[in-house]
């Protein structure tokens, strides 16, 4: 007899299947495109210049992704896929809507270190590749990833963890963060990207302001 599935927490959609693993040479020109959008761009970025650094003729290319937009379909739904998944199981596991909100971003920003190119390069496709129907699906992607976070918010709130905040606006300051980290955060610097993380968390959840400091009007006199 199967074992059922455990039910999904309230908020978070079914986990995407896995996607088959690429052969070598399909892993090896997915890294040169994913290095290559991450630097250049998506939109500067020609299938010419991957053939170029994969040392084969463009024909050749075209036996693994005939266009662009074949590679962005690798490149930005394959991994919004991968970040979906590993942020759902870390919501899962977590104990506490505060908790939750903190998994969420732990593992975004595991998953932007560890994987770097492919959070870049991910990011660049998805800003400039057009009104495409792949672009569509990165979309609904992207809305499904940002609803689970703006879930364990609300969540937060009802119970009273939290302040009766925007939940929206909420989800978009702690998004905003994170998604600006790959333009600073360097790998082997003073702080790991989670720890970032655990300090902007400290700041929105506590503020910046000391309310046991003296009022600024007694310090001025």
């Amino acid at each position: 007899m199967n074992n059922p599935k455990p039910p999904q927490p309230e908020g978070v959609a079914a986990a995407p299947a896995a996607a088959a693993p690429a052969d070598g040479r399909e892993a090896q020109l997915l890294a040169i495109a994913r290095r290559l959008f991450a630097q250049k761009g998506f939109d500067a970025t020609a299938l010419r210049d991957i053939a170029e650094a994969a040392q084969i003729t463009k024909a050749a290319l075209y036996y693994y992704f005939p266009n662009k937009d074949a590679l962005y379909e690798r490149v930005v739904i394959e991994s919004m896929d991968a970040l979906l998944a590993d942020v759902q199981a870390a919501v899962a596991r977590a104990p506490t809507p505060t908790e939750k909100v903190r998994a969420f971003l732990h593992a975004s920003a595991d998953s932007m270190e560890e994987r770097r190119d492919q959070w870049v390069a991910g990011s660049n496709a998805f800003w400039q590749a057009g009104a495409t129907g792949r672009r569509g699906l990165a979309l609904r992607q992207r809305d499904d990833y940002e609803k689970l976070l703006r879930a364990c918010i609300e969540s937060g709130i009802a119970c009273g963890e939290l302040r009766p905040v925007n939940p929206a606006l909420a989800g978009r300051l702690l998004l905003s963060g994170l998604n600006q980290m790959s333009r600073w955060h360097r790998p082997g610097g003073l702080l790991r990207a989670r720890e970032v993380i655990d300090q902007y968390l400290d700041i929105v959840l506590l503020g910046l302001l000391n309310r046991a400091a003296p009022a600024a009007a007694a310090t001025n006199r």
